[in-house]
């Protein structure tokens, strides 16, 4: 029967390595050679072996050395050290480098398959562990993320499906929905998880600054850059790029953004140096990208450049199953943070959750909970506590439009509508929504926070 395990023996005496060979090979594993360490690390670099007898001594390149980089490449990879009978020291010091173990020369042909046998045994022992420890994880994270709904589950179901991959990822759904806490997962899920996860808001960065936040800058760059700055892209190499808002880029951003995607290779503002990037980008938008393509917003080749994987994100009032289960969440979450002891729900405030559309999602959920925790002066928490009537007013005729609804002295409800029609109008621009509503910038984002849009 054929092992399915590999050795590179690596020794600078040939007729040892062809005895060597000749002993795996009875055992009926793979054999690889090498007779110096260059040879010995390139075959280490594009075979993985899953062992490796090292010899101590070799010319150019030590074994110690050799077992170094090794590890350096791979953690995993069992190194066995051949040394001399007067070269114990040596191999004891290789064992707290990493090694696993050492055998002195000349050796028990027995002794030798014994002590591969149980390294090998022993490395797969450590491979299920880490993997009944990778599945144990991936189930904690998963449960984390609340929502019982078949609408979450099947969403669930595609982040499980794509977090192994190195595929970008398109999240799309409404404000408050959770795309950042889907990214999240994607990431933690993903062989990237050891490395950083970097947000970007498209939405909140002026124009003239994306290619300097996004790629960084050298100092001199521009008036003001009076130091080096590392963009986004290299602060997220090996990990996970988050772009959130992506509409809001401008043509030409989305341009110099595609070039990148691309190449994986970036240029600071005022460098020279091309620098090379390995990053997974997940992509968010609260309006269907495709549509902003047709209309002729988006970029088509980024979008498609985008769009190797699609997850759509569904409203809360589609997904009410999830309200009740959510709402709980909230309250247990803001009892702590508040000092409070808030048991529940009355039926009518229930009610009332079930029956709401919730114009700004899950966020909103989370911000009318903990104010409902906050002012419930029972155990119970009643309609009172709950601000999330629907007002009298009739909003959905309001046209926004830069004459008229500068928000001043409206009702927090009617600002929660305005705010969203112009967040419609505009197809998720906030700079252009901020015009629309004259006011500044910063105020609509600040807004948008608390009023849970």
């Amino acid at each position: 029967m054929s092992n399915t395990e590999t050795i590179l023996i690596v020794d600078d005496n040939e007729d040892l390595r062809f005895n060597l060979s000749n002993i795996v090979q009875s055992e009926n594993y793979n054999v690889l050679t090498a007779g110096e360490g260059k040879t010995a690390i390139r075959i280490v670099k594009e075979k993985s072996p899953d062992l490796v007898l090292l010899d101590m001594r070799l010319p150019g390149m030590d074994g110690m050395t050799i077992l170094e980089e090794i590890k350096k490449i791979d953690n995993n990879i069992i190194v066995i050290m051949l040394t001399a009978f007067g070269e114990v020291r040596g191999a004891v010091k290789a064992m707290k480098l990493g090694a696993f173990d050492y055998i002195t020369k000349p050796f028990d042909n027995e002794e030798l398959i014994i002590i591969i046998k149980k390294a090998l045994n022993t490395s797969s022992l450590s491979k299920e562990v880490q993997s009944l420890r990778k599945q144990l994880n991936e189930k904690k994270l998963l449960d984390e993320v609340i929502g019982q709904s078949p609408e979450f589950k099947q969403v669930l179901k595609q982040v499980q499906i794509i977090a192994p991959t190195t595929m970008t990822v398109m999240i799309q759904g409404e404000s408050g929905t959770g795309k950042e806490v889907i990214c999240n997962l994607i990431h933690k899920l993903s062989e990237r998880s050891d490395k950083q996860l970097v947000a970007i808001d498209c939405g909140a960065i002026p124009d003239t600054l994306v290619e300097s936040e996004f790629f960084g800058h050298e100092k001199g760059a521009f008036t003001g850059a009076d130091a080096p700055k590392t963009g986004k892209f290299e602060q997220a190499h090996g990990g996970t790029l988050f772009l959130d808002e992506l509409t809001n880029l401008t043509e030409a951003n989305q341009m110099k953004l595609l070039r990148v995607i691309e190449e994986r290779k970036i240029q600071r503002l005022g460098g020279k140096k091309i620098i090379d990037v390995d990053v997974r980008i997940i992509a968010a938008a609260n309006i269907k990208l495709s549509d902003a393509v047709n209309e002729g917003n988006f970029r088509s080749d980024l979008y498609y450049r985008l769009n190797e994987f699609h997850i759509d994100i569904p409203l809360l009032k589609d997904r009410k199953d999830d309200i009740p289960i959510l709402a709980k969440y909230f309250m247990d979450k803001a009892n702590g943070e508040l000092n409070k002891n808030a048991k529940g729900f009355s039926p009518e405030a229930s009610k009332i959750m079930l029956n709401y559309n919730w114009p700004g999602n899950v966020r909103e959920l989370k911000n009318v909970i903990k104010r409902a925790v906050l002012l419930s002066e029972t155990e119970l928490i009643c309609p009172d506590s709950l601000s999330i009537k629907v007002p009298n007013q009739d909003t959905n005729n309001i046209d926004v439009s830069e004459d008229e609804n500068s928000l001043h002295g409206a009702t927090k409800q009617v600002e929660r509508e305005l705010i969203k029609k112009a967040l419609e109008q505009t197809e998720g621009n906030k700079i252009q929504a901020a015009k629309l509503l004259q006011m500044n910038r910063k105020t609509l984002y600040r807004k948008i926070k608390n009023l849970g849009l």
